[in-house]
Parts: C-alpha cells; sequence; structure tokens
C-alpha cells in the first residue's frame, strides 16, 4: 500500500490511494508514534472518519485510503480536517 500508493500531502497528514477491485472505499488511519495520548488519537480518529462518511465525494472512487497523521497534527475541528483534505484534492485535481 505504501510503497504503490499515490501521495497527497497536507500540512498535517497525508493521504494514500490505492486503486482497488470493490466498488467502494475503504479507509485506514494511521497514527505517527510520537503522538501522544489515547484521547487526542481518538478525537482525530473520530474527525477523520466523520468527513470521510459525510463526504465521500472528495476521495477518489474505488480505493483504498490511509490516513497517515504527523506527530505535528494542528487540526482541531471537525471543519479544519474537511477544508485540509478539500485543499489535497484541489491540488490532486491539478495534478
Amino acid at each position: 500500500m505504501y510503497r504503490r500508493g499515490q501521495r497527497f500531502r497536507g500540512h498535517d497528514f497525508t493521504l494514500i490511494a490505492v486503486a482497488n477491485e470493490l466498488p467502494y472505499n475503504r479507509l485506514g488511519v494511521s497514527m505517527h508514534g510520537k503522538l501522544r495520548g489515547s484521547v487526542r488519537r481518538n478525537r482525530i480518529k473520530r474527525m477523520i472518519k466523520e468527513v470521510f462518511r459525510l463526504h465521500r465525494n472528495l476521495f477518489p472512487r474505488s480505493c483504498d485510503i490511509v490516513f497517515t497523521v504527523r506527530p505535528n497534527f494542528q487540526l482541531q475541528t471537525y471543519e479544519s480536517v474537511k477544508e485540509s483534505v478539500v485543499r489535497l484534492q484541489c491540488q490532486a485535481d491539478r495534478v
């Protein structure tokens, strides 16, 4: 996945996408080991999953997607995560 995937780098995270044979997307969330505090990690995961659930149109279709979170992750709200994903989509569309 990490070797074959197409990477879209954001400020605090990276999205890695690989085409799959399924008619739907699958999401994985990977946290950096230096991201301390289970409450913080779980909150970040919930925000990411909620953006994925509500805005599937922002992600490539029929892909396995890994959302890799860096230790300096600063996005604190659902809206800020969504805006960052939209910015990544705009960058991907230009490529």
